[in-house]
């Protein structure tokens, strides 16, 4: 990998952004090269020609910096699209998400995890911070209907996110079970139904 950190930069970005973001890319490269359990700090900070003191600048352990760069590239996908209604926004929601985690990414996370079978601090960091990021679109997409009266305002979001997503993770991680098109439609339909008013 190019020396990210050496390439021209850009006017007004400050140097720490650069190695930040080259760490990010270096870290992806490596997870598409290699398991996680394979990848250590060194690799990274080689990989991104920079220093391990500047890693520990934002991350304190492997694991932080692979569900960053994980969710640096994910973001995009898995972004609310513009739509007329929360319905129809959490729909594109759990659709995009099933479909990423149908790559790659659904096998960086079920290794997240297993490597968090062992060390208990990767576990909490994976709730505390991953889960809750990459939950936070459909997250917002219930708040609005929430808000518009699209959905029931007395329902509680975390459970109502755990009710519609934990199945979803749960065939991801335990398998062998795949995330297809008609598993996306019972998610989805069970997931909208508990949100919708009772009178619905």
């Amino acid at each position: 990998m190019t020396d990210a950190i050496n390439t021209a930069k850009k006017p007004g970005r400050p140097r720490s952004e650069e190695a930040r973001t080259a760490l990010l890319q270096a870290t992806t490269e490596l997870m598409n090269e290699m398991p996680i359990r394979s990848i250590s700090i060194s690799q990274i900070a080689r990989e991104a020609g920079v220093g391990k003191p500047t890693i520990y600048r934002w991350w304190d352990s492997k694991c932080s910096i692979v569900m960053d760069a994980f969710l640096h590239d994910a973001g995009p996908q898995i972004a609310l699209p513009p739509s007329d209604t929360a319905k129809e926004a959490l729909q594109s929601y759990i659709r995009n998400l099933i479909q990423l985690l149908n790559g790659k990414a659904g096998k960086t996370i079920a290794e997240i995890v297993g490597e968090g079978q062992s060390d208990s601090h990767i576990i909490e960091e994976f709730h505390a911070r991953f889960f809750t990021q990459l939950l936070a679109p459909a997250r917002s997409a219930i708040e609005r209907g929430q808000d518009s009266g699209e959905f029931d305002a007395t329902i509680n979001i975390d459970q109502a996110l755990d009710l519609i997503f934990g199945p979803i993770y749960f065939r991801l991680i335990v398998g062998p079970r795949t995330l297809d098109a008609a598993f996306e439609k019972l998610v989805s339909g069970k997931g909208l139904k508990i949100l919708l008013p009772t009178a619905n």
